[in-house]
């Protein structure tokens, strides 16, 4: 008989939304006006915050890959990591890689210099919405014009979806985006995109086809 395990209670990881990927799924439109929702959890951020024109500012980019962006809306991106701009002073790095090692490889780049880095990993998740009406979606509720011509992949800055801060990434022509919410608002985000998409999942009216 095998003797009881000593070991306490594992606890589980769980993403913010994990509870409503089977909603996330079902929503899903294919053809014409399709468009999906997923979540991409467990994505590692790190907040970093330098003077953008010293030389721990290039240090931090090298250690990163590419150079931190200079300009709202800019990214840089180097293999599975991107940068992205958030003031003149501040980036979020993303990743895959191991949360611990890529903070401590950043702040050994950053040395004694002035600034920080700091690993807001569980401070958001990340949402992904693609397809041929995801802009039309965005689009009920985000500020931003989102057209191509003003705003393309690559792209990348902070706004409003719905009521919802967040930030906003165009990461391919689809149009795909990724979302990054506070991870208390990404249940009221997901339901909110959820129910944006819902009318896409049906034949279109006439002015629509049209149009």
């Amino acid at each position: 008989m095998a003797e009881p395990s000593s070991a306490g209670p594992v606890a589980l990881r769980t993403s913010p939304l994990s509870h409503l990927e089977e909603r996330m799924r079902a929503a899903a439109v294919t053809g014409a006006r399709g468009v999906t929702l997923t979540e991409l959890p467990f994505l590692t951020m790190v907040n970093v915050r330098v003077g953008p024109a010293s030389e721990a500012a290039d240090r931090l980019g090298r250690a990163v890959g590419a150079p931190l962006p200079r300009r709202c809306g800019d990214t840089g991106a180097h293999g599975h990591r991107t940068v992205l701009w958030l003031g003149p002073d501040e980036w979020l790095v993303l990743s895959r890689d191991d949360p611990g090692a890529l903070t401590e490889g950043l702040r050994g780049a950053l040395g004694g210099a002035a600034g920080s880095v700091v690993d807001v990993s569980a401070n958001r998740t990340t949402l992904e919405l693609s397809g041929p009406s995801a802009r039309e979606v965005l689009e009920k509720g985000c500020p931003l014009d989102l057209h191509p011509r003003a705003f393309g992949p690559g792209r990348a800055v902070s706004t409003t979806v719905g009521p919802v801060p967040v930030l906003l990434w165009q990461t391919a022509d689809t149009p795909a985006y990724r979302l990054l919410p506070r991870s208390s608002y990404a249940d009221y985000l997901a339901r909110w995109l959820i129910d944006a998409m819902s009318e896409y999942g049906r034949p279109a009216l006439p002015a629509e086809r049209e149009g």
